[in-house]
């Protein structure tokens, strides 16, 4: 049984609705943190294995979560636990700076960028190019039905970076007016399908009909080792509006042929052969 301390955390990452797999990645990591301050020896060891399942189904769509179980191995020894765990959100932050130089390189001078709900990548990239002093503006999804697009505005108007809000229902009138299009990742299969927030596809083959460029950006453990598209579980979260019942899966999977690259730490990456 874990601790009330972790369990909160735990609780707090299934809570979450807005921010993306690298954030709960994170928090995933500061769960490690916590357990280890509190557990040494076999209570420990025990409690790491709960603590292994209870990460994952968080949200069983993400790599992120499930590759953060892997990095952090199974031990009785706090003091590894709590290296392991830092040196994970330390890889992190590095990787996601490095995506922000990177992606931002492609962002020509009067760029118009669309993308689709929040990626804290995505951002990073728009940060740097914005540090860079390059002029770009950025067309956003509303993002439905959580609105992460309402939460990716309010960061690009900290960040002084012109923008306009769409409903996700006109992502095909508004990728011919875009000149590339850059989204984040919550999972990248062995096959070199992009899991994403649904919505993703259908703006994949809107700038596929109208030859736009389409980037993905993501950190390297958003890349799962072992699972094809196929493979991976797909979340889905009925609401009611009204009386009426809603089905709505939280993501969908956008075939490898309509992705240019995929923007990493360890440059981009052209699916599925650098996968």
């Amino acid at each position: 049984m874990l601790p009330q301390e972790v369990r909160s955390i735990i609780e707090e990452m299934k809570a979450e609705r807005i921010m993306g797999a690298s954030y709960l990645a994170k928090k995933g990591a500061e769960a490690y943190l916590k357990l280890a301050g509190i557990l040494r020896g076999e209570k420990l060891l025990n409690a790491m294995k709960d603590l292994q399942k209870e990460i994952i189904m968080v949200n069983p769509t993400m790599a992120s979560l499930y590759n953060l179980t892997r990095f952090i191995p199974l031990t009785s020894d706090p003091e590894f636990v709590k290296l392991k765990a830092e040196e994970f959100i330390r890889l992190g932050e590095e990787a996601k700076r490095e995506i922000g130089n990177i992606g931002s390189e492609l962002i020509d001078e009067n760029e118009v960028v669309l993308t689709h709900s929040f990626s804290s990548a995505v951002l990073e990239i728009f940060r740097s190019a914005k540090m860079k002093g390059k002029h770009f503006r950025v067309i956003l999804t509303e993002s439905a039905p959580d609105y992460e697009g309402l939460a990716l505005a309010g960061e690009l108007e900290r960040l002084e970076i012109p923008f306009e809000i769409i409903t996700d229902a006109q992502i095909g009138i508004f990728a011919e007016r875009a000149t590339m299009a850059i989204v984040g990742a919550d999972n990248i299969t062995q096959d070199g399908a992009v899991i994403n927030k649904a919505g993703t596809y259908p703006l994949a083959l809107a700038c596929h009909d109208r030859g736009i460029p389409f980037y993905v950006a993501a950190e390297s453990f958003k890349i799962h080792p072992e699972l094809k598209s196929e493979e991976v579980e797909i979340v889905e979260r009925k609401f009611k509006r009204n009386h009426f019942l809603i089905r709505g899966y939280l993501f969908d999977v956008t075939p490898w042929k309509y992705v240019r690259g995929v923007i990493t730490e360890l440059g981009i990456l052209v699916p599925p052969k650098e996968i």
